[in-house]
């Protein structure tokens, strides 16, 4: 559905990711892929930081960059119910693997979330296929041992055994590209977390979300929940009494990937 408040790309209407910085903070662009999934608390951490989330939505019309944009210092690439080859039905995801490409190759902090991890494995080569358990409420993910010199997702605050997350997929990364690093992972699903170029991250988890969104996805009609077996108001009140544990260990690990983002500003200032 439009959001006659945000008008679709026209040429009276500059798309988002060419506009310039607000006081000269670095610029994270954020991909929405559906209306339902938004930066959330993720996007609220990134601001806290001082830096600013410029939101392009795909569902929406606006136009998705191929190419990481001048000024552009991050890419924040959101979920949706699509698949990550569903190029029928959303058909910006061309782009927005592109762009993810694009941004691995020049060193661009990326943080690919449930659907932007599988865009950001499947643009590197990597292999994404529906799974044999869909997830869907809260479970708890393990860092691996390489995991712990990481600099962004050792800063995960919660035992390493035990890392709460919210979740709701049935796709599963299946195949990571060529050099990337595997750092999260569980028992339902092998790729939960992974590394690849120097500062591209993609968590098959949502961070994101909160209570309030999780529960009006729980009331949607959804394959991954059909799939799942789960009840979706148990699998909602799962996700609502972790919250303090879930904003508790992701809010550190944002915060940690945005000073890779101010990095990466700091090396493009004019003069530097």
């Amino acid at each position: 559905m439009s959001d006659p408040s945000h008008p679709a790309s026209d040429p009276t209407h500059p798309p988002a990711s060419s506009q310039p910085a607000v006081s000269g903070r670095p610029i994270v662009l954020a991909i929405e892929n559906e209306a339902a999934d938004q930066p959330l608390w993720v996007g609220e951490w990134i601001e806290e930081c001082g830096i600013e989330v410029r939101v392009v939505r795909g569902w929406d019309g606006d136009e998705v960059p191929a190419a990481v944009p001048d000024g552009v210092s991050g890419v924040l690439a959101l979920g949706g119910a699509m698949g990550a080859m569903d190029d029928d039905v959303a058909p910006w995801l061309p782009h927005e693997r592109a762009l993810l490409a694009d941004a691995v190759g020049a060193g661009v902090p990326v943080l690919g979330l449930c659907l932007g991890a599988q865009l950001l494995a499947a643009a590197g080569g990597g292999r994404v296929e529906l799974g044999p358990v869909a997830e869907v409420g809260l479970s708890y993910v393990m860092r691996t041992e390489e995991s712990w010199d990481d600099p962004v997702i050792s800063s995960i605050d919660a035992p390493s055994d035990r890392i709460p997350a919210a979740q709701w997929h049935q796709d599963h990364i299946t195949v990571l590209p060529d050099g990337a690093v595997l750092l999260l992972t569980n028992d339902a699903c092998r790729v939960q977390g992974f590394r690849v170029g120097s500062a591209a991250y993609g968590l098959q988890l949502h961070p994101e979300v909160d209570p309030q969104t999780f529960d009006s996805w729980a009331v949607a009609d959804d394959e991954a929940l059909v799939r799942s077996g789960r009840d979706p108001r148990q699998a909602a009140a799962e996700v609502r009494q972790a919250c303090d544990d879930l904003i508790r260990a992701w809010r550190p690990m944002t915060r940690a990937w945005c000073d890779q983002v101010w990095a990466r500003a700091g090396e493009h200032t004019p003069g530097s």
